[in-house]
């Protein structure tokens, strides 16, 4: 494919909400790919957001001429235009201007906000209709109905940037949902596959991060070692692609090669494989329907040589069947499920909270709010994610005492 063939998607407006975590700055680099193979105008940048990191959203502001830039946390916006006050670039601050840029003139808008605080921004961005790329899942787990009705309100094209749910929108044939018996998410099992229950509980936080095929976030690799992140995806895929609880499942997959297996109703299963690196599916988000290049690594059948999976254990990974329980149980599970769960990882990253407490807390908080329905809008969902935070924070100040 030559350049001109790529010049509609080349061409596209780009904001990054998160441009300084994880998948901000892989979103970054993957542009800049771009730019080296054609040009320093592909996908130029509407705006940037960061939460706290001033020195390094400057950086980026500098080198990416944005037309907007923000930073969520008030108290250092004064300092962010003083650090780009010749630059003429728009300088915002507070949720507010988050939520703002989010619904601004991009093309493409990249929700890369972890966790709940990432919801508003990413509701506004969908509401504006055109491409969304969403590497926020906490978001659709917290207010899925409510996502999805914006969706269909807007018409806006959501293109999941998870790897696995990026590999199931690939692989799924959407024209044949009746031929659809299963979607296998796959799980690298973590840090701690190998270890007992006995020796979990007393994992630090440095073990917990340390993921053994993936460069992720503090929080998203707390709950790679629980198993949390998996249950958490197969909420989102059953809200992202309609498919009920019994038709999705998790398989262990140590390698993280292969990112989800489709089984169809002929007998056949598709597999999605590529390289642990989130520049894959983030290039697949900025190029959609067609395909760029990215800078990421290339797979070497031969020399990974082996490819293997394995069940996942419920009973010593309790996080897993606790987020598979509040799926089949739909109403606000998901959603108070969701907000305990961060909770719970911040006490435990903070080590307040034992490893093997995270299970505990989360379970507190879905039980004291049985039964309660989902969140109609925005507020609702709001008031749910608060009162479960509440109780968590509570079953959090108990077992620490």
């Amino acid at each position: 494919m030559t350049p001109h063939d790529l010049d509609d998607v080349l061409s596209r407006r780009v904001t990054v909400l998160g441009s300084t975590g994880s998948v901000g700055t892989s979103t970054l680099s993957v542009i800049d790919h771009a730019r080296e193979h054609f040009g320093p105008e592909a996908f130029p940048i509407e705006a940037l957001t960061a939460q706290s990191n001033v020195e390094m959203l400057a950086e980026q502001a500098r080198k990416y001429c944005p037309a907007r830039i923000v930073i969520g946390d008030h108290s250092r916006y004064q300092q962010l235009r003083e650090l780009l006050s010749d630059t003429g670039i728009e300088v915002g601050a507070g949720t507010e201007g988050v939520i703002e840029a989010a619904g601004g003139k991009a093309d493409v808008t990249m929700v890369a906000i972890v966790g709940a605080a990432g919801l508003a921004p990413a509701l506004e961005a969908v509401k504006r209709g055109g491409f969304v790329a969403l590497a926020n899942k906490e978001c659709v787990v917290a207010a899925g109905q409510v996502f999805r009705d914006a969706m269909q309100r807007s018409r806006a094209t959501i293109l999941p940037v998870d790897s696995e749910h990026n590999a199931a929108f690939q692989v799924l044939d959407f024209a044949q949902g009746h031929a659809i018996e299963c979607v296998t998410l796959t799980a690298s099992g973590g840090p701690f596959r190998a270890w007992t229950a006995e020796r979990m509980a007393r994992a630090t936080p440095e073990q917990a991060v340390a993921h053994p095929n993936w460069s992720m976030g503090a929080k998203i690799s707390v709950d790679s070692a629980t198993l949390m992140n998996k249950g958490l995806e197969l909420i989102e895929a059953h809200h992202l692609f309609g498919l009920p609880a019994e038709r999705l499942d998790v398989v262990v997959h140590p390698q993280s090669i292969v990112h989800c297996l489709v089984y169809y109703a002929d007998g056949s299963t598709l597999a999605h494989m590529s390289a642990p690196d989130m520049r894959t599916p983030i290039a697949v988000a900025l190029g959609w329907p067609k395909r760029i290049a990215s800078p990421s690594q290339r797979l070497d059948l031969v020399a990974l040589a082996d490819l293997s999976f394995e069940a996942a254990d419920r009973q010593k990974f309790p996080c897993l069947a606790l987020a598979e329980n509040c799926l089949r149980a739909g109403g606000a599970a998901p959603t108070v499920l969701n907000a305990a769960n961060e909770v719970a990882v911040r006490a435990f990253l903070s080590r307040r909270l034992g490893f093997s407490d995270i299970c505990g807390v989360v379970e507190e908080a879905v039980e004291r709010l049985n039964n309660q329905p989902a969140g109609a809008d925005l507020e609702a969902v709001v008031a749910i994610d608060t009162e479960a935070r509440e109780i968590a924070d509570a079953a959090v100040l108990r077992l620490a005492a």
